[in-house]
């Protein structure tokens, strides 16, 4: 039997789940890289300047889909509607080998990373299963790898932290978006008190807060747009709330009232957290901090030696509540692919509690795997090159069904139309014309497993009682309940 999913998600809750899945690790370590990347707090600032105005440009976009299309799946419908079901299943299939199974993995690491600075014996260097080596791969002017495979302590935290999730988010979405609220105000809480105490805090010298760090050999330009590969990861899954508008009360209003609120709240929240880092740290000591856990480094600067303490257990529920909201997610998104015969079937069903428990099981098992593969910089690059392009191509879409589709309605608009999708889509072509140039090791790989789906694809087709697409009204009724 199958059950039908409850609408429980209000104003509040869509907010907080865009916000805590938005909000994990990378505030706490990319700054490092970006100053190694750039060489100034300037460029640092610029940096996640350059990354807040291409977040809240594309959110503002996706506005207007999110009222067009006000259900399950969310960036794949988008998609589906725009471009056909090739370049929906595209999507789909990227999301789990990739975008979304690569950000859980890759923030699941960083739990256990910094699980190892307040329980040492969690190492993330010293092996339980391997090392085995891959690479490097050689081909032509291309480097792929390498790679370094097996179990370590932190590896394993990581992967129990996914599989735990898993299990929570089965037990229902009313559960799920509960922890996930919780874990959102504690984080938001965290990040706002380490910007107070670091304004109350003395300041670092004038002259350690001009020194430079040494640059990447690029040209300015290049080096910012390639700086968004970490900028980006800290600030992706501001669309989540799209792939469970099934589970969304009056998503034609709140879906977008999120899409504004969550990415705003968190953006304004990372440029002072930036600041407060060259306040109390200056460049040579963000770019330098131990294993580029920027965020302990500063709380340690501010409180002394129990502020590393503080800030590992801070970053432990900031990325702890990151990995459930991409948990509770992104198992819809298989839902729905499911749901129209382009993903396992098992995935399509729902438990007792109204959830895709085999989807959430799915992508916790793959995200595990992943954590075996390499470093946190090595998924994050990964993955990053594949989301923008689908966020571009969804962004491009809006055109598209203007275009084609003029007579739908549309609850909300864009604002100043063309101008934020084109900035939008200017801005990202540059970041991934500059990240498949400059750093091709992990971006190339990941295009080519977008290619690889296509063969995928016509095997899902060929499947006997492939479902056909669902439109809105054809869908099951959905029960409403009372929520946040």
């Amino acid at each position: 039997m199958n059950y039908a999913p409850l609408r429980t998600i209000g104003p509040f809750s869509a907010t907080m789940l865009i916000a805590g899945s938005m909000i994990g690790s990378g505030i706490f370590i990319v700054p490092a890289e970006i100053l190694r990347i750039g060489g100034s707090g300037g460029f640092l600032l610029l940096a996640w300047t350059l990354t807040a105005a291409l977040t809240l440009l594309g959110a503002h976009a996706f506005s207007e889909l999110a009222g067009l299309f006000p259900r399950g799946g969310g960036q794949f419908v988008y998609l589906r509607e725009a471009w056909g079901r090739p370049v929906a299943f595209l999507y789909g299939w990227t999301m789990f080998l990739i975008i979304e199974c690569g950000s859980l993995a890759a923030v699941a690491m960083a739990f256990g990373k910094f699980l190892g600075a307040v329980v040492p014996a969690v190492n993330e260097h010293r092996f339980l299963v391997g090392p085995f080596e891959t690479g490097p791969l050689h081909l032509g002017p291309l480097t792929i790898g390498p790679y370094v495979l097996g179990l370590t302590p932190a590896r394993l935290a990581a992967i129990l932290l996914l599989g735990g999730l898993a299990l929570l988010n089965a037990r229902g979405t009313r559960l799920g978006v509960g922890i996930q609220n919780a874990f959102t105000v504690a984080k938001l809480g965290s990040l706002a008190a380490l910007v107070l105490c670091g304004l109350l805090a003395p300041a670092v010298p004038p002259a350690v807060a001009a020194a430079p760090v040494q640059a990447a050999p690029l040209p300015f330009f290049a080096a910012l747009l390639v700086a968004q590969c970490g900028s980006l990861f800290a600030c992706d899954a501001w669309n989540s709330i799209t792939f469970i508008a099934g589970e969304v009360r009056e998503p034609r209003r709140t879906i977008p009232l999120a899409l504004l609120a969550g990415p705003l709240i968190v953006m304004s929240l990372y440029l002072l957290a930036n600041a407060i880092y060259l306040r109390v740290l200056g460049p040579v000591a963000i770019a330098g901090a131990p294993g580029d856990r920027v965020g302990t480094a500063a709380l340690e600067a501010i409180l002394g030696p129990h502020g590393d303490l503080l800030m590992a257990l801070a970053i432990l529920v900031s990325t702890a509540g990151c990995a459930n909201g991409l948990s509770l997610s992104g198992s819809r998104l298989y839902q729905a692919m499911a749901e129209e015969g382009l993903f396992f079937p098992a995935a399509a069903r729902l438990n007792r509690a109204g959830v895709p428990g085999w989807a959430l099981a799915l992508q916790a098992a793959w995200a595990a795997l992943l954590t075996l593969t390499g470093s946190f910089t090595q998924l994050v690059e990964f993955c990053m090159a594949a989301a923008l392009l689908f966020h571009m191509l969804t962004v491009a879409g809006v055109f598209r069904l203007r275009l084609r589709r003029p007579d739908l309605h549309r609850p909300v608009r864009i604002f100043a139309y063309p101008l934020p999708p084109l900035l939008y889509l200017a801005g990202g072509a540059a970041v991934l014309g500059a990240l498949l140039l400059w750093r091709p090791s992990y971006t190339w790989p990941g295009m080519a497993l977008v290619l690889l789906g296509l063969p995928v694809y016509v095997a899902f087709l060929r499947r006997p009682a492939s479902a056909a697409p669902l439109d809105e009204g054809s869908r099951p009724s959905r029960r409403s309940a009372p929520g946040a």
